[in-house]
């Protein structure tokens, strides 16, 4: 297989990190001084666990689609920022063509695979999560990361009715995570996952970035903690209008994972840090939106999602 990590920041980096130490082809697609140092320097990759420092190939996106045809192994790590998905979607059509190429979305929220799935086709999205690793690129070609990199992929939206072509796939690109030290599990209901993975970004990200502080800090704040779970209790009620359902020992679960982890800087709350455009509409906005198409109350997440929108 070839892996083509599109967005190689702090999580798409140490997957490709992983996978090529792996030994398998792997492609990073960046841009800017991230981009100029990865050709020229390579990249280095600091984790308690792992350390990576070796040339990569890396390339940005007009490069990949204008001069490297598309493969029926590629398997494309979409690692961008929810708000670009769409438009990579396009792109990503244009170039794959017929080719039975696959995409697996490892991103924040629980939109992305519609969106890829609307122009690529589902028989060729596969959908993924990971949980509990921190990453962030320190510098132009440089990442740290942290975290054991709890991953999940599973046909999108769950097994039923999948072709066993797709299925299979998804069983190879688990092989060779697992393979790199990327601990995978495949889930027949990934949709429910990606909820899952939601509770926790809306009970934390956005917070983090309104109040500039990290997981731990707001999880365990007297003041704060509540509206924590608050959040993800809200985030819970809106995942009824996709079909999935969660209950509150889903939600308890979640709310004492994330107290347990250790202090993390949240993406939401690095991007504000770097004055980049935050996931807004990905997160928070989500269950907004579909509380309102379903009549919840989501008083808190409402609120911290204005304050964000007026922020930005």
């Amino acid at each position: 297989m070839r892996f083509i990590v599109i967005g190689a920041g702090g999580i798409g980096g140490y997957c490709g990190a992983r996978l090529q130490a792996a030994g398998h082809e792997v492609v990073l697609v960046a841009r800017g001084a991230h981009l100029a140092a990865l050709r020229e320097q390579g990249l280095q990759l600091v984790h308690p666990q792992f350390r990576f420092a070796a040339p990569v190939h890396a390339c940005d996106l007009q490069t990949l689609t204008r001069a490297q045809p598309a493969r029926p192994d590629d398997v494309l790590l979409v690692c961008v920022k929810a708000m670009s998905t769409a438009e990579l979607a396009g792109e990503l059509g244009a170039w794959i063509g017929a080719v039975p190429a696959t995409v697996l979305s490892l991103q924040n929220g629980v939109d992305n695979e519609a969106e890829l799935a609307a122009v690529l086709g589902r028989e060729r999205v596969i959908g993924g999560t990971i949980r509990r690793l921190g990453g962030h690129v320190t510098g132009p070609g440089r990442i740290e990361a942290t975290g054991p990199a709890q991953t999940t992929i599973g046909p999108w939206p769950t097994a039923v009715d999948t072709p066993a072509l797709v299925n299979r796939r998804v069983q190879v690109i688990a092989d060779a995570f697992n393979a790199a030290g990327i601990p995978t599990e495949i889930s027949a209901d990934v949709r429910r996952v990606l909820w899952h993975k939601l509770v926790v970004n809306n009970g934390v990200n956005p917070l983090s970035a309104l109040v500039r502080k990290d997981t731990r800090s707001i999880s365990h704040d007297p003041l704060l903690s509540p509206i924590v779970l608050a959040m993800m209790q809200e985030t819970a009620l809106a995942a009824a209008a996709d079909d999935v359902a969660l209950g509150a020992a889903d939600v308890e679960e979640m709310y004492e994972l994330i107290r347990g982890f250790d202090a993390i800087k949240t993406s939401m709350l690095v991007d504000r840090e770097h004055g980049r455009p935050l996931e807004i509409e990905a997160i928070p906005g989500a269950v907004v939106r579909r509380a309102d198409r379903i009549g919840a109350a989501v008083a808190h997440t409402r609120t911290v999602y204005a304050l964000l929108r007026h922020l930005a």
